[in-house]
């Protein structure tokens, strides 16, 4: 049933949100100048395997920065911030989810150098197909407002919202649940969180 909810879904919503992915391409040829409109990274997916995930672009094409966002950063456009925010720049993530490559949920595919690092236990949620939503992702909804916050901000991901984050996906591994899936794409569509447990927050 995920299976077909994802190909099914990701389907659907890349017909109906067709002129949105349209007019935010423009958006982006028009404002953003000099760059590629769809932002290319490899990804670490299911079973470890990298694949080439596709966002719309958000940053500056020179920038060198951390893997890790902050809001307000210089590289994030005055576009590509609003795009963030409402999570438009994520909506060509729905062609990786036609393809297979990710579902609809499941823990946010990390760039080589986390979840290709994960020791012990924490290594079966590579076991899941990475998603678009997911239980850490309602709950650091405002991750990079939060990050915006403190003085070191890759420590901070790396010492205690990463963490935070796998113990979030082992829970939903261990106790998934086809209508706890159709809640959180819910949630996230209306822009509500969620805690580990599925509950509103």
């Amino acid at each position: 049933m995920k299976t077909l909810l994802d190909k099914t879904a990701a389907l659907v919503g890349l017909i109906m949100l067709s002129p949105i992915l349209l007019i935010t391409a423009l958006l982006i040829r028009i404002k953003m100048p000099g760059g590629p409109v769809i932002f290319r990274q490899q990804r670490v997916g299911r079973h470890g395997q990298l694949f080439t995930i596709y966002k719309f672009r958000s940053m500056t094409t020179e920038h060198q920065g951390s893997s890790v966002s902050v809001a307000g950063e210089a590289r994030i456009t005055p576009l590509g911030a609003v795009l963030r925010r409402y999570k438009i720049d994520e909506l060509p993530e729905l062609w990786n989810v036609l393809k297979g490559d990710m579902s609809l949920v499941g823990p946010r595919p990390d760039v080589p150098g986390y979840a290709d690092k994960l020791n012990g236990d924490d290594r079966e949620i590579l076991l899941l197909r990475p998603g678009i939503t997911g239980p850490a992702s309602l709950k650091y909804r405002n991750e990079e407002e939060l990050l915006a916050q403190v003085d070191n901000p890759q420590e901070y991901n790396d010492t205690v919202i990463y963490p935070d984050k796998i113990r979030l996906n082992r829970y939903y591994l261990h106790h998934y649940s086809f209508w706890k899936d159709i809640q959180m794409i819910i949630c996230t569509v209306t822009g509500q969180r969620m805690n580990y447990a599925g509950e509103r927050i």
